[in-house]
């Protein structure tokens, strides 16, 4: 079971790590509010990142059988997918992203902005359905009781993974934020989009060896 809890940590951390607007979000309210401001306003995207994952787990089991029989080729599709999104996330701009600064909000509505950004935004979920072939996540093993606890696990380790991704990131914006210069993110969402490319390269050629294995070996 702690096998499922860190691949649901990853799949957070994963998720959460490609420098949308919410992360320009985040990033700007640190600059301007302070970390906890920065913090909560991830915490509302972790929240919709959750539910999005729980939606996915729910297809994942209604295709379980499919899944199963063809694990191959979802992986090697995934790491497609993943590597797509990396490559977007590389050459986009998050400079660009940045907004009119609106009317400055107080505590906990920073968490409910974003969340009402990030849940009318389903495009997350694609990623992170992505990611449960990356990281090899299989509940199918799991029945009953333990069926419904694992999922738990998951849920959990995802949103805690989203949710420290968003306090390493406030953190760290808030300890440099006096030499922090906004072009920056251009570097860290470059960094971002290598690693999400990283995963699906992973996910890619564990994909190829499963099929050659199966039709040449």
């Amino acid at each position: 079971m702690l096998e499922v809890f860190l691949k649901g940590l990853i799949i957070g951390i994963g998720a959460s790590i490609p420098l949308g607007p919410i992360g320009v979000l985040c990033i700007q309210k640190t600059l301007s509010k302070g970390r906890l401001s920065g913090f909560l306003t991830g915490l509302g995207a972790s929240i919709s990142d959750t539910f999005y994952s729980a939606i996915s787990l729910l297809g994942l089991f209604l295709v379980d059988s499919f899944v199963n029989e063809n694990k191959a080729w979802v992986m090697l599709v995934g790491g497609i997918v993943i590597c797509l999104i990396g490559v977007k996330v590389y050459f986009s701009n998050p400079v660009k992203q940045i907004k009119q600064k609106k009317k400055p909000s107080k505590g906990i509505a920073d968490m409910f902005e974003a969340l009402a950004m990030t849940i009318t935004n389903p495009g997350s979920i694609f990623l992170i359905f992505a990611m449960f072939a990356a990281v090899r996540l299989d509940l199918s093993a799991y029945t009953g009781d333990e069926s419904r606890h694992a999922v738990r696990l998951v849920l959990v380790g995802i949103f805690a993974g989203t949710a420290l991704w968003w306090y390493l990131l406030s953190t760290l914006i808030n300890i440099f934020r006096k030499k922090f210069r906004i072009k920056q993110l251009i570097v860290i969402n470059k960094i971002s989009g290598i690693v999400i490319f990283a995963l699906g390269v992973l996910s890619f050629c564990e994909g190829l060896f499963l099929i050659f294995k199966q039709y040449i070996m």
